[in-house]
């Protein structure tokens, strides 16, 4: 049932933000927009909600509710900067507005880029920790919580991972082509994953 619902909130997250854009910048209806683009915040209060749910039932805790942790997790610390991108370019694609600029493809600015997405994967982790430490105190059964004990592990491996990747950009920066300048933004470049 976990699983369905975490597939369910994804389509949810996607629905909602193609039906609040399509709202502001093709309907012309900026409030109906932002308000279903607030809605999405919703979706994870609702995953949150039938977790807590299913383990109160009696569910033994398993992958599951460790992946709906990092989820949720994950959504928020990088579900804003992924909205704030998405409409930056439906407002430039459909609305008319500048082109968004895109990250800075070389040296520091990159560097900085780079820890500010790892800052958000932090997030996540912490998020999905305190979010499974919940977990094991509301089961209060450590011989059933040991796969919840193993997600935490598993969200903190992930940011180390990409705090080793983002280490990269700072150790070895990469060069501006000769002639170009090194905080030159590539416009709509950004790499955005949810």
């Amino acid at each position: 049932m976990i699983v369905a619902l975490i597939a369910a909130c994804e389509i949810g997250f996607w629905v909602l933000l193609a039906a609040g854009l399509a709202c502001r910048y093709l309907l012309r209806m900026p409030r109906t927009g932002l308000a279903l683009l607030l809605c999405e915040p919703l979706l994870e209060v609702v995953l949150l909600v039938a977790t807590a749910l299913d383990l109160r039932n009696g569910a033994e805790p398993n992958w599951a509710h460790g992946l709906a942790a990092l989820y949720i997790g994950y959504t928020v610390g990088h579900g804003h900067r992924t909205v704030k991108w998405l409409d930056g370019h439906a407002a430039h694609r459909l609305g008319g507005a500048p082109r968004p600029p895109g990250p800075p493809r070389h040296g520091m600015p990159r560097a900085r880029h780079e820890t500010k997405v790892w800052l958000g994967t932090l997030i996540g982790a912490a998020v999905a920790t305190a979010l499974l430490q919940l977990a094991v105190w509301y089961v209060d059964d450590p011989s059933r919580t040991t796969s919840l004990e193993d997600w935490r592990l598993t969200a903190w491996r992930a940011a180390g991972l990409h705090g080793l990747v983002t280490l990269t950009y700072w150790i070895w920066p990469k060069k501006a082509p000769a002639g170009g300048s090194p905080a030159e933004p590539d416009p709509g470049k950004e790499r955005v994953g949810r």
